[in-house]
C-alpha cells in the first residue's frame, strides 16, 4: 500500500508541476511575440514525442524494469524543464519539450500499468478508479495554482522555477515504489509494436473502448463550446459545456471502478457503452431545452472516461509484466486516436449541420462502441491473475 500512495502523489505533483509548466511556456512564447501558429507547433511537440515513445515502452521496461523505468519518466521532464529555464534558445526548448514528451508516454503508460499490478485484485476497480479520478484532478489543480500565482503577481521565471520544484519532489517520491519483478518473467510477450498487435489481437474491445472513450471524454471537450454556440448558447455558458463534461469524468471514475468490483468487468463496459449511447441520443431535444445540454456533456465525460477505465482494469485483471506495459500502450494509443478524431470530424459535422450532422455523428460513433463491446471477444481469455507481492530495490 506504501507503494501504490508514493505512486498516486508522485504522479499527482508531476502533473500539477507540468500542467503548471506547460501554459506558462506558450505565454512566454507569445509575450516575446511568436506567431499562434507557430506556438501551437511547439505545443504539439510535446504530443508528437508521445505518439514516437508509445510502441516502445514496453522493450524499455523489460530493459530497466518498471521502477527504473518511472525514474527515468521523472527525472527526464525535471531535467528538460530545469534546461528550458537555463535558456534562452527556442529551439532547444522545442527539442526538450519533445524529449518530455517522451518521457510523458512512458509515464502515462508504466504509472497506470503499475497501478493496475500493484493493487488487490478484489479491490482493483476501486484503486484504479480513485488514480483516474486523481489524474483528472491535475488538469484543474496545475491551471489553478498557475492562474493563483499569476494573479498574486509572481514573476513567471519563478513560477517556472516552483513548477521544476514540484517535478523534483515527484522524482524523489517515485523514489518510495517498489520494483516489481514480473518484466523478467518469460511469459511470452513481445516488446514493442510485435507487442502491441498481440495485445490488439487478444483484446479488441479495448482498442474499441479506448477508440470510444478517447472521443467522447477528451476529443469532444475541445468542440463542445463550438456546439454550445451552435445552439444559441452565449460563449461564457458555452464554455461551461467542457467543465461540465469534466465534472462527470472526475467523480464518475470510483463508481465505475466500485462497479466493476461488485458485476464484473463486461457488465460494467457494457452499462458506460448504453449510457453514452443515451445521452447522445438526447441531442436531438437540446433545442427544446437547452440545460440537457450540460447533463449531457457531463454523462459524455462520466461514461467516455468510464470506458476506459474499465479497460485498464480488465487488462489488469488478464496481464503483468510486458504484456501488462503492451496492452496499456494499445489502450493509450487508442485513447489518443480518439481524443484526435472527435475534434476533426466534430468540427466538419457542426460546420454542415449542428443539430441534425452533429448528432448522428455522435450517435453512429456510440452506436459503433456498443457493438465492439458487447460482440469483439478477447481471442485468448485469462483468468484473473492472483496478487504479486513487490520488493523494494
Amino acid at each position: 500500500m506504501t507503494g501504490l500512495v508514493a505512486l498516486f502523489a508522485a504522479t499527482f505533483l508531476e502533473l500539477c508541476g507540468l500542467f503548471m509548466y506547460g501554459p506558462l511556456l506558450l505565454f512566454t512564447l507569445k509575450a516575446r511575440g511568436l506567431d499562434s501558429a507557430w506556438i501551437g507547433l511547439f505545443g504539439a511537440t510535446q504530443w508528437l514525442g508521445m505518439a514516437l515513445a508509445t510502441p516502445f515502452t514496453a522493450g524499455w521496461v523489460r530493459r530497466l524494469g518498471a521502477r527504473r523505468a518511472l525514474l527515468l519518466a521523472a527525472a527526464v521532464p525535471l531535467a528538460a524543464c530545469a534546461g528550458i529555464n537555463l535558456s534562452d534558445s527556442v529551439p532547444l526548448w522545442a527539442a526538450l519539450y519533445l524529449i518530455a514528451g517522451m518521457a510523458g508516454a512512458l509515464r502515462w503508460i508504466v504509472a497506470e500499468a503499475m497501478v493496475a499490478e500493484l493493487a488487490p485484485p478484489e479491490r482493483r476497480g476501486r484503486i484504479v478508479g480513485l488514480f483516474e479520478t486523481m489524474v483528472g484532478l491535475t488538469f484543474v489543480v496545475g491551471p489553478a495554482c498557475l492562474s493563483a500565482l499569476t494573479g498574486a503577481g509572481l514573476d513567471a521565471s519563478w513560477i517556472r522555477w516552483l513548477a521544476v520544484a514540484l517535478l523534483a519532489a515527484a522524482l524523489l517520491l517515485s523514489l518510495r515504489v517498489p520494483a516489481l519483478h514480473s518484466h523478467l518473467e518469460d511469459d511470452g510477450a513481445r516488446p514493442g509494436l510485435s507487442g502491441i498487435l498481440d495485445a490488439l489481437r487478444d483484446a479488441p474491445a479495448v482498442m474499441a473502448a479506448g477508440l470510444i472513450g478517447g472521443f467522447f471524454e477528451a476529443g469532444l471537450s475541445s468542440v463542445l463550446p463550438l456546439y454550445g454556440l451552435a445552439i444559441g448558447l452565449g460563449a461564457a455558458l458555452a464554455a461551461l459545456l467542457v467543465s461540465a463534461s469534466g465534472l462527470g469524468s472526475a467523480v464518475m471514475m470510483v463508481p465505475v471502478g466500485e462497479l466493476v468490483d461488485r458485476f464484473g468487468r463486461q457488465a460494467t463496459w457494457t452499462l458506460c457503452a448504453l449510457v453514452n449511447l443515451g445521452a447522445t441520443l438526447l441531442l436531438p431535444w437540446v433545442g427544446e431545452a437547452g440545460a440537457l445540454a450540460w447533463l449531457i456533456a457531463l454523462l459524455w465525460g462520466g461514461a467516455g472516461g468510464g470506458l476506459y477505465t474499465v479497460a485498464m482494469i480488465d487488462i489488469g485483471h488478464r496481464h503483468q509484466g510486458v504484456a501488462l506495459v503492451s496492452a496499456t500502450a494499445v489502450l493509450v494509443m487508442s485513447y489518443t486516436l480518439g481524443g484526435m478524431m472527435a475534434p476533426a470530424l466534430g468540427g466538419m459535422a457542426l460546420q454542415w449541420s449542428p443539430r441534425t450532422g452533429f448528432p448522428l455523428l455522435l450517435a453512429a460513433w456510440a452506436l459503433a462502441g456498443v457493438l465492439a463491446i458487447t460482440l469483439m471477444p478477447d481471442r485468448r481469455p485469462r483468468p484473473p491473475r492472483p496478487a504479486r507481492s513487490a520488493t523494494s530495490d
